[in-house]
C-alpha cells in the first residue's frame, strides 16, 4: 500500500507503538504473506485509545476479514460485545479460528453482505467501525447513523485511499469510482446535521464522527 504519510514520519510513529506479540503478530505476518488487507499499526493504537475513553457496550464492526482488527476491539473493551458482520466465508471461518486462538468470548460474526442485514438489525450501538467495501462507504451511513446512539462513535477506516481521494493527480483509472464514491462518503459526514467529524491523516485515512446527542 502507497503511504499517505512521509515514510519516515510513519516510522517514527511506529516506533513509538507498543510491540504487538502473539495471535496478533501472526496475522500481521500471515496479512503480509496472503496480502489480506488489515488497519495499520498506528489505526490500531488509535482505536484502542477511542475504546479506552468510551468503553462501549455495543460495537458494530463492517468487515471482519480474518479477524484482526475484531480482536483488537474485544481486546480494548472491559464489558462490552462486538457484533462484526463477513460477506466472504472463507474470511468468516479463517475469523472464527483466530477468534478462539486469540480467547476471546465477547464477539459474535455474522456471515453476509452487511448493505442486506443492516435494514433488519435495530438494538443500538455504542461504537462503529467501518472497513469493508470502500465503495459502499455511503450506502452504509444512513444505516449507520441510525444505530448509532447519541454520543456514539463512527469510525470508517482507508477514507482517503492512498491518497488519491485528496488529489486528482493520483488517481489510477481503475480506482476511479472508489475514489469518486469515498469522496462523497467523505462530504456526507462532513456536512451531516446528525454527525461532528474528523478526518485524520494516518495510515490509509480515518474519520472520525460523533452522533450528536440531541438527534437521538
Amino acid at each position: 500500500m502507497n503511504s499517505i504519510n512521509y515514510k519516515f514520519i510513519e516510522e517514527y510513529i511506529r516506533l513509538l507503538l507498543p510491540n504487538r506479540e502473539g495471535i496478533l503478530k501472526e496475522l500481521e505476518k500471515e496479512a503480509i504473506r496472503k496480502h489480506i488487507p488489515i488497519i495499520e499499526p498506528e489505526v490500531v493504537r488509535l482505536l484502542e485509545i477511542l475504546l479506552y475513553i468510551k468503553q462501549p457496550h455495543r460495537i458494530l464492526e463492517i468487515g471482519t476479514a480474518i479477524g484482526y482488527s475484531t480482536i483488537v476491539l474485544a481486546r480494548a473493551v472491559k464489558n462490552g460485545e462486538i457484533i462484526t458482520i463477513e460477506k466472504d466465508e472463507e474470511f468468516a471461518d479463517e475469523a472464527e479460528k483466530n477468534f478462539k486462538k486469540a480467547g476471546v468470548s465477547n464477539v459474535r460474526l455474522i456471515i453476509g453482505d452487511a448493505l442486506k442485514l443492516l435494514p433488519y438489525m435495530s438494538e443500538p450501538f455504542d461504537f462503529i467501525f467501518i472497513d469493508a467495501a470502500k465503495g459502499k462507504y455511503t450506502r452504509f451511513l444512513p444505516y449507520c447513523v441510525k444505530l448509532l446512539k447519541g454520543n456514539g462513535i463512527l469510525v470508517a477506516d482507508n477514507v482517503l485511499f492512498r491518497g488519491m481521494v485528496a488529489s486528482d493527480k493520483l488517481i489510477k483509472r481503475r480506482k476511479i469510482t472508489i475514489v469518486k464514491r469515498l469522496r462523497k462518503f467523505l462530504k456526507a459526514i462532513c456536512s451531516s446535521t446528525d454527525l461532528e467529524t474528523v478526518v485524520i491523516p494516518i495510515g490509509d485515512g480515518v474519520s472520525i464522527s460523533i452522533k450528536r446527542r440531541e438527534n437521538t
